[in-house]
Formats: structure tokens, sequence, C-alpha cells
């Protein structure tokens, strides 16, 4: 059996948090959380997660910082990133991009939107890094 995939969600809305960590769940994913930008970035790189889901406004280190560090740390680089946020202005989106997120989603959100980008990103991903043994 596969195993299954897992996901760092970070968001310092703890509603958000409980939603979107019992739908991955109830999806299969494993599912860890942090609420600030320290803690998920530490989290990412200690866990190296297939996914990681980002509010871009945190306490600590901004979303943006986080997915600066992470596309620079050689480690985290290829995890690919969802960033969320409540925003949904131009400038925002731009900077989101620049620092280097996969996918923009603008909450509130539907947990099976975010499922289905999820399963889209680590389906590609998955495509791009068979594993070694040709399975």
């Amino acid at each position: 059996m596969a195993a299954r995939a897992s996901i760092l969600v970070v968001d310092d809305y703890p509603d958000t948090l409980d939603v979107w960590r019992l739908s991955l769940r109830s999806a299969g994913y494993e599912v860890a959380t942090a609420a600030d930008g320290f803690t998920a970035l530490a989290l990412a790189e200690a866990l190296l997660p297939d996914l990681v889901v980002l509010d871009l406004e945190l306490p600590g280190r901004s979303g943006y910082d986080v997915a600066t560090q992470l596309r620079r740390n050689p480690a985290t680089r290829r995890i690919p990133l969802i960033a969320a946020t409540g925003f949904s202005h131009e400038a925002q989106l731009e900077r989101a991009r620049r620092a280097g997120f996969d996918v923009i989603v603008v909450k509130p959100c539907d947990p099976a939107d975010l499922i289905a980008h999820i399963e889209r990103l680590i389906a590609s991903a998955d495509s791009e890094h068979p594993p070694a043994d040709g399975r």
C-alpha cells in the first residue's frame, strides 16, 4: 500500500486549521499544522512534507518569507507550495508568485477545492520524480 502524502497546513486562525486538518485527514492525508511563520519553517525543514499550504499573513514570519526560505533550501525547494490568502489584490498575488508559490487560493476556500489543488500538485510532483525502483 502506498504511503499517504503528508501536508503541512499553516494558518494563524485556529478554525481554519481545524477545518482544513479534518478535511485533509478525511481525504487520506497525514496532516501537521503550525500557527506562525517560525514554526512553519522549522516543521517544513524537519518533516519535509509532500506539500505545504501556507497563509501569507502570519505572526513571526510572513508566509512570503517562509516560502522564500523554503525555495532557497536545497532540501525543501521542490516541495509544492499553496498560498492561502484573504487578499485578492493583484499586488499580493504577484508577490506570492515571486516568493515561489505554485498555486494561490483565496480564503475562504472550499476544502474540496483545496484538495483538488493538492491532488494535482502532488500528482505533478510524483510524475517529475518517479520512484528509483521504476514503480
